[in-house]
């Protein structure tokens, strides 16, 4: 790309890469029936998730490649997961995180995925398979994906492999908060920014955090826990009794105005920041690329205590069959082939065949969101707005350094259904 963030002529590697990335898709669709294709104008797969992914710019692209209509269902996480699992014939394919797997499997919401029907299974990396990119790095506390892919012989889930899986892992990433620098101090990453601060009497009145009660839970925990107010056998799975105590603490915060709200997505999250309701939050990734890309300077935090980590998954309706069901694998396998991962390659996002999205990103693209290292020019989003100046680093480094420094995973814990009560007492209160 130029200083501008124009891309590049193709050059004649890049035409290679890209016709390789092509047959791949084409072999992809392969694996699946012709039949999807005859009656397109009157099929439709129907995939329910959140706006992190369900984006339209990746509905067309992915209607394009595969040749069948597909309608988004986007929503709140908390809704979808809720609606997923009660009402699986609403819906294709789930797009959402990790942690919504027990649910969704226990209420035989979802179906067992053939392993051999994942064209690139070989291909997916280890965070997913192992819970590690490297055999020395830390896993973090809670449900690491790996814990939860394998359908096991006694139809449980776990980590011991088996020839069907209950997700397709894509989509991952590490979370923290955003704080505006104009008026936050900058930190330290890893050194001084602490999520000890979304507590810090400094910034009362004026804190945001994340309306999901499986992560904004953990922004919280880790948060008191890191301003001493309370200690943690097991952040990944707190007791009832833990439970009780921590929201005693965030009930304190709120009667006493500590709170400016609760987001429910990361367009909200955006709105939050931009008119000075917040100025420091839960936050995902494309929120700080955005704010920065609107002239308002956000740094992305890299905690001392660690991130809370997420994985996507791409799972199977229980009620899907027939054309819809190998339509479910093609638009699953396609996740998988490139296009998409640098889509979400720019929103801050990894992906779980790195080489693949490597194919559709510049080598400035790949240096700065994959390897840490400064961006040599200005870096686009994926809606073509400048998001990272030339010169900036990513906060945390590398993909590799950012996983190494997992604190807590997302979690449905022992205590969730308890939890969700006390989450609910919070809001009202």
């Amino acid at each position: 790309m130029d200083e501008h963030g124009t891309p590049p002529p193709p050059t004649s590697c890049s035409r290679r890469k890209f016709l390789r990335g092509s047959a791949a898709a084409v072999a992809s669709w392969l694996v699946s029936p012709p039949a999807v294709h005859a009656s397109k104008n009157d099929f439709v797969l129907r995939v329910l998730g959140t706006d992190v992914t369900l984006r339209e710019e990746i509905r067309r692209q992915a209607e394009k490649d595969l040749g069948f209509r597909i309608r988004f269902q986007p929503g709140g996480s908390a809704t979808v997961l809720q609606k997923a699992s009660m009402r699986p014939e609403t819906f294709d394919v789930y797009e959402q995180w990790s942690n919504s797997i027990n649910i969704l499997w226990q209420a035989k919401a979802i179906q067992p995925i053939a392993k051999d029907r994942i064209v690139r299974w070989s291909e997916i990396n280890s965070l997913t398979k192992s819970g590690k990119l490297t055999p020395e790095m830390p896993i973090g506390a809670g449900d690491a994906p790996h814990k939860l892919l394998h359908v096991q012989a006694d139809d449980s889930l776990g980590a011991e492999e088996g020839s069907h899986i209950s997700f397709v892992p894509y989509v991952h990433n590490v979370d923290s908060f955003g704080y505006n620098t104009s008026i936050v101090p900058q930190g330290i990453p890893y050194e001084t920014e602490s999520w000890g601060w979304l507590l810090d009497n400094r910034f009362h009145g004026r804190v945001g955090v994340v309306n999901e009660p499986a992560i904004g839970i953990f922004d919280l925990a880790l948060a008191a826990q890191s301003r001493g107010l309370i200690e943690f056998a097991d952040i990944g799975n707190l007791t009832r009794i833990e439970v009780d105590q921590l929201f005693a603490i965030l009930m304190d915060y709120k009667r006493r105005g500590h709170f400016s709200g609760l987001w429910n997505s990361v367009p909200q999250s955006v709105s939050f920041m931009k008119s000075g309701r917040v100025v420091i939050e839960s936050m995902f990734s494309p929120a700080a690329s955005t704010l920065n890309g609107l002239g308002i300077p956000v740094t992305y935090a890299a905690p001392r205590e660690g991130y809370r980590g997420w994985h996507g998954v791409l799972c199977l309706s229980s009620k899907t069959s027939g054309r819809a069901k190998d339509a479910a694998y093609a638009y699953m396998n396609w996740w998988l082939e490139g296009w998409a991962g640098a889509y979400m390659a720019r929103q801050g996002y990894y992906i779980s065949i790195p080489e693949r999205a490597r194919d559709y990103l510049s080598p400035g693209e790949w240096s700065y969101w994959y390897e840490g290292k400064p961006a040599p020019h200005h870096l686009t989003d994926a809606d073509g707005r400048i998001a990272v100046r030339a010169g900036a680093t990513r906060t945390g480094g590398s993909y590799l350094d950012r996983f190494s420094r997992v604190a807590v995973w997302n979690t449905v814990m022992d205590s969730y259904e308890y939890s969700l009560v006390r989450w609910y007492e919070l809001l009202t209160t």
